[in-house]
């Protein structure tokens, strides 16, 4: 039984292993988390001296969840991608299963009719490797025969629906800067909470007060023990819009699974930063 949390990234200013050297940072962050989500291979594809030393510092049982090239995903669309995918696989392989699921995102532009392509680019994929597709755009949530045909692409490829709940964060309107800009920018889309694999990935977005984010994720919990006590192994990403508590936020979101499913292993405690923080983390 293994609930893997994390963040969007594995550094932020606001965090005290900021200070440390870039090549000790995630060393740091791993310490907190267990999964971080893999932005930065979405702008530029790693050298594999990148990917030996995400390695090196984490644990074989940490999870990686690094997203394809927005030139296969978003400029090409699948079309004569072969080159780029066959780099960004080369790239992540010294991950090894730290690799938990390749991040197949989406924009919003990616309709019903984009299906077939969708299809055919994951059969193309080889099995070595998992795979987690997120889409945007709003048909697939509101209309049960569209999502059923998107269901069935990924179960024949073996791959995960990866949804990103912003229902508690546009619940209201926004209130700080880093809200109103996450405002502009965030999917719209209705909460989804059905699992197609044995490991269910979900992506959350509360609120800058770590209060109302933790009263937003209420139905997560219920939802993410159901998955343990059938045997699955989730991994689950806490955003806010300023993301200055997120770690805090994941192990108060594991602990709170915890609570629901004792068995659960509770996460390490945090090693000690050699550093100066200005402020120490915490959430109220």
């Amino acid at each position: 039984m293994y609930l893997a949390v994390g963040c969007a990234m594995w550094t932020h200013k606001a965090w005290p292993w900021h200070s440390l050297p870039s090549a000790e940072r995630l060393r740091a962050y791993s310490s907190w988390c267990t999964a971080v989500e893999g932005n930065t291979t979405f702008y530029a594809t790693p050298p594999l001296a990148t990917a030996r030393s995400w390695a090196a510092q984490t644990s074989p049982d940490f999870r990686f969840i690094p997203k394809f090239p927005r030139t296969v995903t978003h400029e090409r669309r699948f079309t004569g991608v072969e080159a780029d995918v066959r780099a960004f696989l080369d790239a992540v392989e010294p991950l090894g299963r730290r690799a938990s699921a390749l991040w197949v995102q989406l924009p919003s532009a990616f309709a019903p009719a984009d299906v077939p392509a969708l299809a055919t680019f994951l059969r193309r994929l080889p099995r070595s490797f998992r795979y987690a597709v997120e889409v945007r755009h709003p048909a697939f949530f509101a209309d049960a025969t569209t999502a059923g045909a998107l269901e069935q692409v990924l179960a024949a490829a073996g791959a995960e629906w990866l949804p990103f709940d912003t229902t508690e964060f546009f619940r209201t309107p926004p209130s700080s800067d880093d809200e109103r800009d996450a405002w502009t920018k965030k999917p719209r889309v209705a909460r989804r909470d059905t699992a197609l694999t044995d490991r269910p990935i979900v992506r959350y977005l509360g609120r800058d007060d770590p209060a109302r984010t933790v009263e937003g994720w209420r139905p997560w919990v219920e939802t993410v023990a159901g998955w343990l006590r059938e045997g699955r192994s989730p991994t689950v990403f806490l955003h806010t819009p300023d993301n200055a508590a997120a770690p805090q936020l994941a192990r108060r979101f594991h602990d709170d699974v915890r609570a629901a499913v004792p068995a659960l292993e509770p996460l390490p405690e945090p090693a000690p930063i050699d550093a100066s923080p200005a402020e120490p983390l915490t959430l109220f």
